[in-house]
């Protein structure tokens, strides 16, 4: 899952366990042997085994970065107030669950590092990815305020209308045109986000529009997922066939 910024989540079925390689290691149940590198090796420095996995032989190796706090220090005591909502009462529900340190120091890293415009976005995402490990332990932290990283739903409401809400801790399995069931996999964790509140009149959202409609509104999707209008042609490899959209 994407959140079309910063934040990328993987997760795999217990049936990949040990059947997967690369960055995010191997998925064994063993964390010390996940700096394996291309060649099957087990390596100690993060540089050796990020830069065993390039993509292509002509890409450059990552070198060694010095601590940004130290390379501008003027960001670091902006870095450190703002950084500091993760060891505070805020997250408070939180610290017994998921230690914050390392999280805390990333985040200061993050912020003194982010000095050419978007600074604020990455000290949001790096106070995000504690917040979706809280949530994933079972402590769900409302953290955003107007003040900080906010996050607006309001794009997706039509004038006059609010459908959209914001939900720090949102289970993502809803009806859908797509799903019209609402049911789906056990293991998608909740996730922070803008959530829709369809009405009972309209309790399918079409994600092509992001909006709620009727079930005949919804139309339907091909093995391609291409949507299509009631009343629409869908466009047949079949000989002799020609396929018609029509809601009952």
């Amino acid at each position: 899952m994407w959140d079309k910024k910063n934040s990328l989540f993987i997760k795999l079925s217990s049936t990949f366990q040990g059947q997967v390689c690369g960055l995010c290691g191997n998925y064994d149940g063993n964390g010390k042997n996940d700096f394996t590198s291309r060649n099957q090796e087990v390596v100690v420095e993060a540089l050796e085994f990020g830069n065993s996995w390039k993509v292509s032989p002509s890409c450059p190796n990552a070198d060694v970065i010095k601590n940004p706090c130290t390379l501008r220090s003027y960001r670091q005591s902006w870095s450190l107030k703002r950084c500091s909502i993760i060891t505070s009462n805020v997250f408070s529900a939180c610290h017994s669950q998921v230690d914050p340190t390392p999280f805390h120091d990333a985040c200061v890293r993050d912020s003194c590092a982010c000095d050419t415009g978007g600074d604020c976005e990455c000290f949001c995402t790096a106070v995000a990815a504690y917040a979706q490990a809280c949530n994933e332990a079972g402590a769900c932290i409302k953290w955003r305020t107007p003040d900080i990283c906010p996050l607006f739903c309001d794009f997706y409401n039509p004038i006059g209308e609010c459908e959209w809400h914001y939900n720090p801790c949102g289970y993502p399995c809803m009806k859908t045109c797509k799903n019209p069931s609402g049911t789906c996999s056990s293991q998608i964790p909740a996730l922070e986000g803008c959530y829709p509140k369809c009405s009972s009149a309209q309790p399918y959202l079409e994600e092509s529009t992001m909006k709620c409609v009727t079930k005949k509104d919804c139309g339907c999707y091909d093995g391609d997922g291409t949507h299509y209008n009631d009343g629409e042609v869908i466009p047949s490899k079949e000989n002799c066939q020609t396929w018609y959209v029509s809601t009952f």
